[in-house]
């Protein structure tokens, strides 16, 4: 099967039936049929759709190496510049059409499995099958546009053990607790699962603690498994879509991903879904070596240019609406937010100019610029949502209703909520966008969401600051005391 289209990814979603619980109850039906999955699933048949539009489908699809078919473009090595920038094109097409508000859009996972897959040699140094399984989980992934999400972090309770009384230790941290000859069996839980029950797959990889490594540590794996194998279940947070109108809740109808907690009881992986197993030191090395966070930090960029661009227009369409675009102070707050959005888009072109061969032949994008976009975006995003309120004020919150717009209120708001230039009611429906990306419950797990992104802020910044050599942090010192020798002179 080539690439899919949208009716595809419905289809293929609703036949799984993953075992699914929220608000207390497990899910009885289609996924695509229920109020917190409908808009969302909708949304990304609809990324796929581009994938067979005329206007796209070059840019979105590319010839596939083994069977020649169209396949998602998201899931090619780039192994020259030009490959970049088509992969950056792709991206690009996508996150302009869900405005940067989907983190675990397919081409995420596709990035970092293409990533995880050419550094697939690393696995085979002790076990060779564990690097031919990740190879031929990658072509099945690219033949069959399967959609993926991946589950890195525990709950915080997996950290503690327990004495028990009989002088035992049990833990509830998730780890292989048999293997056999069909596979391994791994019971534990994992967050957030982002989008976990409308996607195919779950790349399940918790990364190892780097304290004391061991070569054979029950809690250290990587595997890839349906999302509907038994003994796999998934607990929903609250939804965040609060109605299916795209008038009152513009975003979180359509863009709400789920979070889940996923919980693995005694799931047999198949032997062929194994990547690593209990190898503390490869697996630390496959995150680091693979380039896992750069390529996917390519990706991740170009939604973060996608998502600062929505956000200015929305500020830039409401100072116009308030009649307060020539304001200094609406100036100063536009142009703070401007250039942010060209700080990023340098960082993109520094990326991709600065890209190099690694030794797994993949072009690999300049690692700085990336890792500087992930420190920077996290504390830009929070204050570019500041600003939608400062300037909003009270408009983001008198919101009135698609429906009170159809009663008998509707005079009376036509004449109090119009704005300069346009009615209440096109004013109205920018200020619940401004809302449901500022205010809502989904504006907030945005905003969240954004701040630990890749991790938190102390580790992306050591991720960088380990980018720079001793020789080039003595060499900035130097300068500094060079500087201090010459005024002593």
């Amino acid at each position: 099967m080539p690439a899919k289209n949208g009716k595809q990814f419905i289809d293929r979603i609703d036949h799984a039936n993953p075992r699914v619980w929220i608000r207390g109850e497990q899910l009885d039906g289609k996924l695509s049929d229920h109020p917190a999955f409908r808009g969302l699933m909708v949304t990304q048949a609809e990324l796929y759709d581009m994938q067979y539009h005329p206007d796209y489908m070059e840019r979105m699809t590319y010839s596939s190496p083994s069977s020649k078919d169209p396949v998602g473009l998201s899931f090619m090595q780039p192994k020259t510049k030009e490959d970049l920038q088509r992969r950056r094109e792709m991206t690009m097409l996508w996150g302009e059409k869900h405005h940067g508000l989907l983190g675990r859009s397919p081409d995420y996972m596709n990035t970092g499995l293409m990533a995880f897959s050419a550094a697939a040699e690393l696995l085979g140094e002790k076990r060779p099958e564990f690097a031919d399984n990740m190879r031929k989980y990658y072509e099945y992934c690219r033949e069959r546009d399967i959609s993926l999400s991946h589950a890195f972090v525990q709950p915080h309770a997996s950290r503690f053990d327990d004495l028990l009384e009989d002088g035992s230790i049990e833990s509830c941290a998730a780890q292989i607790v048999e293997q056999n000859g069909d596979g391994i069996v791994v019971s534990g839980a994992f967050l957030l699962a982002t989008q976990g029950v409308t996607t195919d797959e779950i790349l399940v990889y918790p990364p190892a603690l780097p304290f004391i490594p061991e070569e054979n540590n029950p809690r250290t794996f990587a595997f890839a498994v349906p999302n509907n194998l038994p003994g796999i279940r998934w607990i929903c947070r609250e939804t965040l879509a609060l109605g299916d109108s795209a008038y009152d809740y513009p975003l979180s109808s359509r863009f709400d991903e789920m979070d889940t907690l996923v919980i693995f009881d005694e799931v047999l992986v198949p032997w062929e879904r194994v990547f690593i197993l209990g190898d503390d030191r490869l697996s630390m090395r496959l995150f680091q070596e693979s380039g896992f966070h750069v390529h996917c930090g390519h990706q991740v960029l170009c939604r973060y240019i996608a998502k600062t661009e929505f956000t200015l227009g929305i500020l830039l369409y409401m100072a116009e609406t308030l009649d307060r675009a020539s304001s200094p102070s609406t100036i100063d707050k536009m142009t703070e937010v401007i250039a942010q959005y060209e700080t990023l888009k340098s960082l993109l072109v520094a990326a991709e100019a600065g890209a190099a061969p690694d030794r797994f032949g993949s072009m690999l994008p300049d690692r700085r610029p990336i890792w500087t976009a992930n420190v920077l975006f996290p504390k830009m995003y929070p204050r570019m949502i500041e600003l939608i309120q400062l300037l909003g004020g009270s408009s983001v919150i008198m919101i009135p209703s698609e429906l009170d717009f159809a009663g008998e209120s509707k005079p009376a708001l036509d004449r109090y909520l119009r704005g300069s230039g346009v009615d209440a009611t096109s004013k109205t429906a920018l200020f619940r966008l401004a809302w449901d990306l500022s205010s809502s419950g989904f504006g907030g797990r945005q905003t969240l969401y954004e701040r630990f992104f890749f991790g938190d802020a102390s580790v992306v910044a050591s991720r960088l600051y380990q980018t720079f050599s001793l020789s080039e942090k003595e060499a900035c010192i130097g300068k500094v005391k060079a500087f201090l020798q010459s005024k002593d002179e």
